[in-house]
């Protein structure tokens, strides 16, 4: 079985965590393995990013102080061969070079933030591939530049993958040999070689578009929590796991707040018929989740999800009234600034859309909006999703949804154009109450299949 493992930054996070992943790939075997930066790494690169701008060298002096020890550390209590601490220096190095000439600047290109960025992953890997080598002599563990296998268009920061390019160069991999190649995920490359990044999160999307390009049979995605759970546990201790979702279930649940899959991981293994699985590299014992095209079981509600931070977006004007054309006008706007939109309702004289919190203080967009006609901005949201079969055409669900949430103002309600989802806006401060009472509901006390 030809099988792609992704590890997440917890899973980097240190020698333990990484011997510990290690013996995760010993058990599973796969081909290639992905792997995040080491924990909390990209966020201190971005404060790094974002100091070296706004303030002097020696404020940015002890941020490289505590990445280089961190990941000095590692390559310590690995007692690293020679060649892995010379090429963590350089690597170092690099990162160092590149904060003096933001701070000469103080500015920092899409370009350059890639390219820093980048440095995250491919110390973990360089780390990784040292604890892979000693907890499996036998194989010969290969690092493999992603940058020379995941090319991408030149949208730097959240760069678009070319699936026939990627699979053209994954051909020239070995993959009857004994090597297990160690891979960053996250990077890809664009045609003039220039470091590129995928976006927060793409790591799970890099282990998908790399399975894909060699035809593989199996994702393994290896994180802290034992699979998929039923909503988010920190919200509700009743949450439980997920035995097995299908790729549609999952894919409402990353895109509406699920936190453990970036949502367009799945489009690559969806593509190409390949069977996901989320388990946790600190208990790998656990069954953990699968996400399959088709489940033994499909309850009418699987799961829910909420997506906190959101901001309604109401646009209002006469001129829709028997107007064909109007829409593609508000979504041509969107488009222009590339910004998604979650949900949509109309009206007569009136569309209401839900983004993001920060979408709603981008002043160009706004205004942009405003020609078109009344633009009313409510925040501080929370978009709660049920998630699961058949939800369209089951007589009865939105009765007892709004029976539970009884005293909540809802917002904004859309159902009807997904079988998977059901959802509505409620406010950030009501939020979490709604989910733990539908959980109770519809989850709590049920065979979980």
């Amino acid at each position: 079985m030809l099988i792609v493992s992704k590890f997440g930054g917890s899973s980097m996070a240190d020698k333990t965590a990484m011997v510990r992943s290690a013996n995760v790939v010993i058990s599973s075997l796969p081909k290639i393995v992905v792997v995040s930066a080491t924990y909390g790494t990209t966020n201190s690169l971005l404060s790094l990013i974002n100091t070296a701008v706004n303030n002097s060298w020696k404020s940015v002096i002890p941020i490289i102080e505590a990445i280089s020890n961190n990941h000095k550390e590692i390559a310590r209590d690995l007692n690293s061969s020679s060649d892995t601490l010379e090429g963590l220096e350089l690597l170092l190095d690099e990162l160092n070079t590149f904060a003096q000439g933001i701070c000469l600047l103080n500015e920092c290109s899409p370009k350059a933030t890639d390219r820093i960025l980048s440095l995250g992953e491919r110390m973990s890997s360089l780390l990784f591939q040292t604890a892979l080598t000693q907890e499996m002599p036998e194989k010969t563990i290969e690092l493999l530049d992603a940058r020379k296998i995941i090319k991408t268009n030149n949208s730097f920061n959240e760069a678009t993958p070319i699936p026939s390019e990627i699979k053209k160069l994954c051909s020239s991999l070995d993959l009857a040999s004994n090597i297990i190649y160690i891979t960053q995920g996250f990077i890809g490359s664009n045609d003039e070689n220039e470091t590129t990044t995928l976006g927060r999160g793409g790591s799970d999307y890099s282990a998908a578009l790399i399975a894909e390009g060699i035809s593989a049979d199996k994702i393994e995605i290896w994180t802290d929590v034992a699979g998929i759970a039923t909503t988010d546990p920190r919200i509700c201790k009743k949450a439980t796991p997920i035995p097995e979702l299908t790729f549609k279930e999952a894919a409402e649940m990353a895109v509406f707040g699920a936190k453990i899959l970036h949502p367009t991981t799945l489009t690559p293994a969806m593509r190409s018929k390949i069977g996901v699985f989320v388990g946790s590299s600190y208990e790998p014992e656990k069954k953990g989740t699968w996400i399959r095209k088709q489940t033994d079981e499909t309850p009418l509600v699987r799961a829910l999800a909420i997506r906190k931070n959101q901001s309604l977006i109401t646009l209002s004007t006469p001129l829709m009234l028997n107007t064909h054309g109007f829409l593609f006008e508000i979504f041509k706007i969107f488009n222009d600034y590339s910004v998604s939109v979650d949900a949509i309702t109309t009206a007569e004289i009136s569309v209401s859309l839900t983004v993001n919190n920060d979408v709603s203080n981008h002043l160009k967009l706004i205004n942009d909006l405003r020609t078109l006609g009344n633009v009313k901005i409510e925040k501080d949201l929370s978009l709660i999703s049920l998630i699961g079969n058949n939800i369209n055409h089951t007589p009865g669900l939105a009765k007892d949804v709004f029976n539970e949430t009884q005293g909540v103002n809802i917002r904004m309600i859309c159902q009807g154009a997904s079988l998977h989802n059901f959802c509505f806006l409620v406010s950030d401060k009501e939020g979490e109450n709604v989910v733990k009472s539908l959980h109770k509901k519809f989850i709590e006390g049920k065979n979980i299949k």
